[in-house]
């Protein structure tokens, strides 16, 4: 359980919070039984029993929201929330101080006319009455998908480098070569670049499979790759089994969690990519050079060589 959500169950059992049919959005552990949970990051879901990856319907007397590190997302969240709740409904949010709530908390006062607020493990949670004043235009604007980059891409808050092409995916797709084919998979596909960018150039590929832990990048993914060549699944691939054998894999690695740099959840992607791919098969991966990644792709591969090098990525390629 997080500081934030300790401080939001503090919030109830002191009686600053009541009980009442509740929502919570990027639900943790809730703080009393009953709650209507969403969580759209699998291995959070997969804790909560009854979750849900999408509300979209309700009129609720209270709403929940944790807050998360991207502001944006949190804005999106809010104004969602708020859309949730019944006429005179309370919003409650929680967040880490390390993860700008205290910022947040002035941005939503000033948004709708002040905020009633604890502190408490090292977070705050501030809440309000639902009333007459809306959330602002561009918060409700960023709860849906929305053209980034040059404008043909589809986005939103919630999934990694939203709002541009990562550098490393973008390395890395200049190194994927044009000659792949048979059963492909994207492991971490985010929005969908690096599959988009592949299906064009490989037109040997049978089926490409791209697999996210993020509910939110799985549904962007589908709407940037229409090609029939595309299957999409909603998976942790650290606790789950891939959903076929491939011939390839490409791969841009996660290596967070919140914001803590968590290099097992990389090694841990390569180790599920090395069970998912056919004997002979490759896998293609770019990563932060400081990541220590070598000794896992020595451990599980027959070998491995270096495509790219440009002194913050490495694009390397890997044979089962």
């Amino acid at each position: 359980m997080s500081q934030a959500t300790r401080a939001l169950k503090h919030a109830f059992e002191t009686g600053a919070l009541a009980e009442r049919r509740a929502f919570f959005l990027r639900a943790e552990e809730p703080p009393f039984a009953g709650i209507q949970c969403e969580q759209s990051l699998r291995p959070e879901f997969l804790k909560l029993n009854g979750a849900t990856a999408r509300l979209t319907e309700g009129s609720w007397p209270l709403g929940l929201v944790l807050m998360t590190k991207h502001k944006e997302e949190n804005f999106a969240n809010i104004a969602r929330a708020w859309a949730l709740l019944e006429p005179g409904g309370t919003l409650a949010c929680a967040g880490a101080n390390d993860d700008g709530a205290a910022s947040l908390e002035k941005h939503v006062a000033k948004a709708f006319g002040g905020v009633e607020q604890l502190s408490k493990f090292h977070s705050r949670v501030f809440w309000f009455a639902k009333a007459d004043k809306e959330p602002p235009a561009y918060w409700r604007g960023l709860g849906g998908l929305q053209p980034v980059g040059d404008d043909t891409w589809l986005s939103r808050p919630g999934i990694f480098s939203w709002d541009r092409i990562d550098d490393g995916s973008a390395l890395l797709a200049r190194h994927l070569p044009g000659d792949i084919a048979g059963t492909v998979a994207d492991f971490g596909c985010g929005w969908g670049y690096l599959a988009r960018d592949l299906l064009p150039r490989a037109p040997e590929i049978a089926q490409i499979h791209l697999i996210d832990a993020e509910h939110l990048a799985i549904e962007a993914a589908r709407a940037n790759v229409p090609d029939r060549r595309a299957a999409f699944h909603w998976l942790d691939l650290t606790q789950e089994a891939a959903p076929a054998t491939f011939d390839a894999i490409v791969c841009n690695p996660p290596f967070h969690t919140g914001r803590a740099s968590t290099p097992a959840l990389g090694q841990k992607i390569i180790e599920a990519a090395s069970r998912a791919l056919k004997p002979g098969g490759h896998f293609y991966m770019v990563a932060n050079r400081g990541l220590p990644y070598e000794p896992v792709l020595k451990a599980h591969f027959t070998s491995f060589a270096t495509l790219a090098d440009n002194n913050k990525f490495r694009v390397s390629r890997a044979i089962r």
